[in-house]
């Protein structure tokens, strides 16, 4: 059970930002804070693997944002290459008062957070498919949990794993799993509920 999702306009540095949020039916725990992939090839707010990381959240106990980056749906702006995402993302967190968020994010969402959680610290962050080959993506917390798909055409696994490997990071590999998450959502979501205190 949890309660109605709500769509909310906040005043962001490009204009406004259209979120939905998603809040759990009893006292939240905290914020988290779901990105999307890239707007420019069809990214949303409503993208599966989003919406699957929002409800896995959700049953966790979390009031959950997912905005839509500049220039997509009501969000204004235009797309500006991961930089003024960012400080979208950063104006977000503020609005909604998580102080210690949680930074979850796909593909382009994740890279995004990447750089967020460079000024803002999570409690913690689940990064999926991280586009480690689009952006130049920074160093992240050690708890980090890292899923990729083993069968990622669009963001390589060897790649994924050439980031993360300077750093100690350990990846959750889903096996079948491409970019998409294509018939492994469930998993997805299950590999988040269980990796979480």
């Amino acid at each position: 059970m949890r309660s109605p999702t709500r769509r909310e306009l906040i005043a962001g540095p490009a204009g406004r930002i259209e979120c939905v949020v998603e809040a759990p039916a009893s006292e939240p725990r905290g914020v988290a804070l779901v990105a999307h992939p890239h707007p420019l090839h069809g990214g949303t707010l409503d993208n599966k693997v989003v919406q699957t990381l929002a409800r896995a959240f959700v049953e966790l106990g979390y009031t959950v944002w997912r905005p839509n980056f500049r220039g997509v749906g009501a969000s204004e702006g235009t797309h500006d290459e991961g930089r003024g995402e960012v400080d979208d993302l950063a104006a977000v967190v503020e609005y909604a008062g998580g102080a210690n968020p949680v930074l979850a994010g796909f593909s382009f969402g994740a890279a995004v957070q990447a750089g967020l959680a460079q000024c803002v610290t999570p409690e913690r962050m689940v990064l999926v498919g991280l586009a480690v080959t689009h952006l130049d993506v920074p160093q992240v917390p050690a708890d980090t949990l890292l899923i990729h798909g083993a069968e990622d055409t669009t963001v390589p696994l060897a790649d994924v794993l050439a980031w993360a490997r300077p750093q100690d990071l350990p990846v959750v590999v889903v096996p079948g799993a491409d970019h998409f998450f294509h018939r492994r959502l469930q998993v997805l979501r299950a590999i988040v509920r269980n990796n979480w205190k």
